[in-house]
């Protein structure tokens, strides 16, 4: 049986995240910190070739003004991948998210390609122009962010692009009601990252629990 909040276990495991090696840190963290959104981020590299990898070291930071924020690390020889020498400052990138039929190509889209190649080109994935911005999205994807990087920082070896997101394209189905703001969110049918290699998880089995006022919550107290 699991422990109520209210008495929690007494035998804790502590890991001392400053003195391990980056990729023990990274199965710890990967492993708890679940379930995370994947961003599937496309850019345009040189040329206007369309790039398209995921991310699933991505949030939403806020919303006034809404900001994204996610990490593109570095290849294994220690040059930056693609997505992030494709963003400039104040660069353009699109941010889809991914649905559950689009999981085994979205997967496949993290295949280390050489520096400059189309993926989505290779993979059969279809792009098609922004609203707001000059980078494309996926076509299939049932929700698009479109943003503009506003900070890039750099803490050790960890990137972190932020970026304020001035368009979101839902598919029309899965919203209820457009005047009033509501969206169908299972009907979307995202998907999560569950662990560091090839775990994931559905969106559709949430559960909702009513918050409490303050006035509530003395009233169950009393």
């Amino acid at each position: 049986m699991a422990p109520s909040p209210r008495t929690p276990p007494t035998e804790f495991r502590h890991f001392d995240l400053t003195a391990l090696p980056n990729a023990a840190r990274y199965k710890l963290l990967t492993a708890t910190v679940v379930p995370r959104p994947i961003a599937w981020v496309c850019t345009l590299g040189d040329g206007g070739v369309p790039n398209l990898a995921p991310y699933s070291f991505f949030g939403l930071m806020g919303s006034d003004p809404p900001i994204v924020a996610f990490a593109p690390g570095d290849r294994a020889d220690g040059t930056p991948k693609d997505t992030a020498l494709n963003i400039a400052p104040g660069g353009e990138f699109s941010v889809n998210l991914v649905s559950a039929a689009l999981a085994q190509v979205m997967s496949d889209s993290a295949t280390d390609f050489p520096h400059g190649m189309a993926e989505a080109a290779k993979l059969g994935i279809e792009l098609e122009p922004g609203s707001r911005i000059a980078v494309l999205r996926v076509r299939a994807s049932p929700a698009t962010l479109e943003c503009v990087e506003v900070q890039t920082l750099q803490i050790g070896k960890t990137r972190i692009i932020l970026g304020q997101v001035i368009g979101l394209s839902l598919r029309a189905d899965a919203v209820l009601d457009e005047e009033k703001h509501h969206v169908d969110t299972a009907a979307l049918d995202l998907i999560g990252r569950m662990g560091g290699r090839g775990g994931y998880t559905h969106t559709r089995d949430g559960f909702e629990i009513a918050r409490m006022t303050y006035a509530q919550w003395q009233a169950q107290e009393g």
